[in-house]
């Protein structure tokens, strides 16, 4: 192969891999805002199986559920609420509970100190 032969090629094979990057880059941002939307619809739909329970069991009081499960739970050592327990595992996944970032995804899972502050701060509050 000659030299102008293997530089067109070694042009060719670049244009190609930053053609590659490109498509990852956006498959990757399809990819988070899927998954985002995952998170927020998955939290919707648990909200509205909490406020059909809820409903429900207005309608029989034999049946209520209280909201605060006791810490003797070995479910629940914490004694977080239930809305606090589905923040928790949202948190958990790699997702922004804060009202700053709510649903973005956490850079590397580092911890978010106003994403702790929404899950356990407040604990020691009397709760209407």
């Amino acid at each position: 192969m000659d030299k102008k032969g293997l530089y067109d090629t070694i042009l060719n094979l670049e244009n190609q891999a930053k053609d590659l990057a490109d498509q990852l880059a956006g498959i990757k941002e399809e990819v988070s805002e899927m998954t985002q939307e995952n998170h927020t619809l998955r939290m919707e739909n648990q909200y509205l199986r909490d406020r059909l329970d809820s409903e429900l069991s207005q309608k029989s009081p034999d049946s209520q559920v209280p909201d605060q499960v006791p810490p003797a739970d070995p479910n629940n050592p914490s004694g977080l609420t239930k809305s606090r327990l589905n923040l928790e595992n949202i948190y958990e996944d790699g997702f922004h509970v804060c009202n700053l970032f709510f649903g973005k995804r956490r850079e590397g899972d580092s911890p978010c100190a106003f994403c702790l502050e929404v899950i356990y701060g407040d604990r020691d509050q009397k709760q209407d």
